[in-house]
């Protein structure tokens, strides 16, 4: 059976090592996949919740387009596109929030987080934000969605959404409830400077990060000064709980290699964080610097990824736009 998947990234800038393997190295697997059809937005409406500069998110979409060909996603096989060029999903994120409850909304815990202590000043797009999301989704009748831990309570909302629609309206089945797709053998990637901290754009320091922009040369030196403690490496996983950078690094040596957290102990248990270090900026490099010089190569043609993205516009819009005259249609426009 043929899966529709749906999955978006903000056009945020500098993408990291945290971005590749929680969403897009997943991505370029179910490309891959030929019992799957995808589609990968890049997510402009999403990032428009906090104040952008106008010329940098032009430069960021299409950066966040580049960073999903450069790593694998073949654009003959996926739609690629930007949201914004699709009006379905600005329409269609309006009519599911008049069908979504507030208290619904008021449970969403990310919206907590971002907008911190002074929530009177936060945009109210960033606190409707996963209605918007569930209309990406629902748009396309996607069967699976991707998510990370982060995203797994808003891909919730979309499947109540989803469900209260079809109740309300008395047409069963019509917004396809989606299934979540939980990356298997995967760690959260937390900063290299701080194992208690997500590796994040926004840390002043870039050390605490591998950029997928990065050259080998930064690589190997970020994972060099990549925190530590002094003690040897554990042989069991139960000993890494009170150690978060040491779980960190193996968490990352895992993922980038598909293998389990076990299998890297079982590797690297009783040795010195040297051996692992020597051994990750290694593989790390190997799979990001290719990407890092794809990624520069396509930023500096611009047409191409213009083209790229006008592509999929059309594309996504002749699927969203049927979908939204049928809601119209059931709701009584």
């Amino acid at each position: 059976m043929t899966k529709k998947i749906f999955s978006g990234v903000q056009p945020t800038g500098n993408l990291h090592l945290g971005n590749y393997l929680g969403a897009i190295k997943n991505f370029v697997e179910l490309n891959n996949d030929k019992e799957n059809d995808c589609i990968f937005c890049v997510v402009d409406l999403h990032a428009i919740t906090v104040k952008q500069d106008k010329y940098q998110l032009k430069s960021n979409i299409r950066e966040t387009a580049a960073t999903f060909i450069a790593s694998g996603i073949d654009p003959s096989k996926s739609i690629i596109f930007n949201q914004s060029e699709v009006p379905a999903h600005a329409e269609g994120s309006w009519i599911l929030s008049c069908m979504a409850p507030m208290g619904w909304l008021n449970r969403m815990t990310q919206f907590k987080e971002k907008a911190g202590k002074d929530k009177e000043k936060a945009s109210v797009g960033l606190y409707i934000y996963p209605v918007l999301m569930a209309s990406d989704i629902l748009l396309y009748d996607a069967t699976h969605v991707p998510v990370g831990e982060d995203q797994k309570q808003h891909l919730e909302l979309t499947r109540d959404i989803a469900h209260k629609f079809n109740k309300d309206f008395k047409c069963d089945d019509f917004l396809k409830v989606p299934e979540p797709l939980i990356k298997e053998n995967f760690s959260r990637i937390m900063s290299l400077k701080d194992g208690l901290k997500k590796m994040s754009k926004s840390d002043p320091s870039d050390l605490s990060r591998i950029n997928l922009t990065d050259s080998k040369d930064e690589i190997v030196n970020k994972v060099k000064k990549a925190k530590t403690d002094s003690f040897p490496i554990p042989n069991d996983e139960e000993k890494l709980k009170s150690r978060p950078e040491a779980e960190n690094l193996l968490g990352i040596f895992s993922s980038i290699s598909n293998q389990t957290l076990g299998k890297t102990l079982d590797e690297f248990g009783g040795k010195n964080f040297s051996d692992l270090k020597v051994q990750l900026a290694e593989i790390l490099s190997s799979k990001i610097s290719p990407i890092s010089e794809e990624i520069k190569k396509l930023t500096n043609d611009q047409q191409y990824l213009d083209n790229i993205l006008l592509e999929g516009a059309n594309k996504a819009n002749e699927i969203a736009r049927k979908k939204i005259l049928e809601i119209k249609k059931i709701i009584g426009f």
